[in-house]
């Protein structure tokens, strides 16, 4: 068997897909692996390059086959597409990730670390608990609301809403119905502490972290949007080049002078922009710049110009003969 050069690896929950070639672009090797026999496999290979695509589990078999000595090379789903031949399975897959993983122009996922895998699994975590803490909110005041009791919008609507659960001596809310609010707020209580658990976490971690922490100078930024953007730019950021050569100083300098600008602008009466809004409105609009668009919008405003003019000559009219009639 000649030696293989090229990898298309087609991963899964239990059954993977290999495509391997050698230096001609000829297939060596089409395999069904299950997952405990993927590294051993691997580890029997010489050093060559393996394409994934960057879907859930990549970076981790990325990082584990990269220890074994591959070149691992993630892409998006979205640039393998195009090299998927017909009737799309495992195998077809493999082969277009194996294609497509060779090309000269391809854009390729640098593999994450576990810290940076931590990172996004922090504050995913955080995310999913604060959209759990608006439903409870959300489903303790519709419960409530059965019952004729509302309060005002925000935390201490809620609060308010809870101490009248908790009062044993009020009969406008069931027993029952009391029992089922009162284990929501509770709920609402474990919610918030685990949020806050969270916050911690993400200031401990930004405190360790140096790229974090010089992003955190930027004006704008905090400990949660420097840790999200550390996490999720396994190579930096994109735009680091700027933002980090940038002091904090000149940084609030830039922001000082736009809000003077607009603050200009607004003193003098002038918009942002200097074409009026139905004009953007219809810059944005590409049905509006059609002219078969434009004709009835065109005819419209001459009846009504044209309306206008006529009430304003009968007016006129009618103007002057009361002026007649009074003088005679």
């Amino acid at each position: 068997m000649q030696a293989i050069t090229t990898i298309g690896l087609d991963i899964a929950k239990s059954v993977f897909q290999v495509h391997g070639v050698d230096a001609n672009g000829q297939v060596v090797l089409r395999r069904q692996l299950k997952r405990r026999y993927v590294l051993a496999f691997f580890e029997k290979l010489a050093p060559c390059l393996v394409g994934i695509e960057a879907c859930a589990s990549s970076h981790h078999w990325a990082r584990q086959l990269q220890a074994l000595g591959h070149n691992v090379r993630l892409m998006p789903p979205a640039y393998v597409k195009p090299y998927v031949k017909r009737q799309k399975n495992d195998a077809t897959d493999a082969e277009a990730i194996c294609e497509a993983v060779s090309r000269a122009n391809m854009r390729f996922v640098p593999a994450k670390t576990s810290e940076q895998q931590s990172g996004l699994v922090l504050h995913r975590t955080r995310h999913l608990f604060i959209r759990q803490q608006t439903s409870v909110i959300n489903a303790i005041r519709a419960h409530c609301a059965e019952f004729g009791i509302v309060a005002p919008v925000g935390r201490r609507g809620v609060e308010e809403l809870l101490n009248v659960i908790a009062n044993a001596k009020d009969e406008q809310v069931p027993a029952i119905a009391r029992a089922c609010v009162a284990a929501l707020g509770a709920q609402l209580h474990r919610i918030k502490q685990q949020i806050l658990e969270f916050d911690r976490m993400i200031t401990a971690w930004h405190r360790c972290c140096e790229t974090s922490r010089r992003l955190d100078e930027i004006p704008g930024v905090g400990p949660a949007l420097a840790t999200a953007l550390v996490a999720s730019q396994p190579e930096g950021i994109p735009i680091g080049a700027r933002l980090l050569g940038l002091d904090r100083a000149s940084a609030q300098a830039e922001l000082e002078r736009r809000q003077a600008k607009a603050r200009q602008h607004q003193q003098a009466g002038r918009s942002l922009s200097t074409r009026p809004v139905h004009r953007r409105r219809i810059g944005r609009d590409p049905l509006r710049q059609d002219p078969r668009h434009q004709a009835p919008a065109m005819a419209h405003r001459i009846i009504s110009t044209a309306a206008d003019h006529g009430r304003s000559h009968r007016t006129r009219q009618q103007n002057c003969q009361n002026g007649m009639g009074d003088d005679g």
